[in-house]
């Protein structure tokens, strides 16, 4: 490795959770916990998406008051987190000061499928087999393309409605490696994360496909 890329790895392994992190897997009678669980049931995510993705949360300490969603590389090693304020608290967000160009829960994304690209992790639980870019942006050094490109899966497209521009641009870049991408309209809606599951299936299965013939069009439709 060269001395930046043995920097970043290490980086990486260094990251863990907090130590007042608990899984909400687990059932308490508290009244954090049913805050937790709450907010969770108002994003639209149910006890098995807890499941799967290993959600938990901290009553106490630097993440208090606080969901966190564990990120774990092809491997199973914690990569990442996600910490989102549950009393909205400022800042929302408040993650690991670590290296957080990673592929996000990789463990979890079947390649074989279509992969769908959404701005944060909330909207990947709703939409499923899905990459969380953690942002409206995508890289060419980036680790997520890198993965997306070596793959070589079909694409969806599912960016909120207000990154539209942002979204054409990943596009284009996209179909400079031959990929099959298609486009799925969130008008109407904040983000992916406040469709319920069936919402977002429909607008899903009535999305459009986008090549090198019809890119400008949907450009000069914004």
């Amino acid at each position: 490795f060269a001395p930046e890329e043995e920097s970043s790895l290490a980086s990486r392994r260094s990251v863990s959770l907090p130590a007042d992190f608990f899984s909400l897997t687990k059932k308490l009678n508290n009244v954090e916990y049913r805050k937790a669980i709450n907010y969770l049931k108002s994003r639209n995510i149910d006890y098995n998406d807890i499941v799967r993705w290993r959600i938990g949360f901290c009553r106490t300490g630097e993440y208090e008051g606080r969901v966190c969603i564990p990120s774990f590389d092809e491997r199973g090693d914690l990569s990442y987190f996600i910490a989102r304020s549950y009393k909205n608290k400022f800042p929302k967000y408040k993650n690991p000061p670590v290296d957080r160009n990673i592929v996000f829960n990789e463990l979890y994304i079947d390649w074989t499928e279509p992969v769908i690209i959404v701005e944060g992790v909330f909207d990947a639980i709703v939409a499923g087999n899905a990459l969380p870019l953690l942002g409206s942006t995508l890289l060419e050094r980036s680790e997520t393309f890198k993965k997306i490109v070596t793959k070589s899966p079909t694409i969806y497209m599912a960016l909120d409605s207000d990154a539209s521009k942002k979204e054409m641009s990943i596009i284009k870049l996209l179909l400079q490696y031959d990929l099959n991408i298609y486009k799925i309209d969130t008008t109407g809606y904040d983000d992916v994360g406040s469709m319920t599951k069936e919402q977002f299936l429909k607008r899903k299965e009535e999305a459009v496909l986008i090549d090198q013939t019809n890119y400008l069009y949907q450009c000069l439709s914004l």
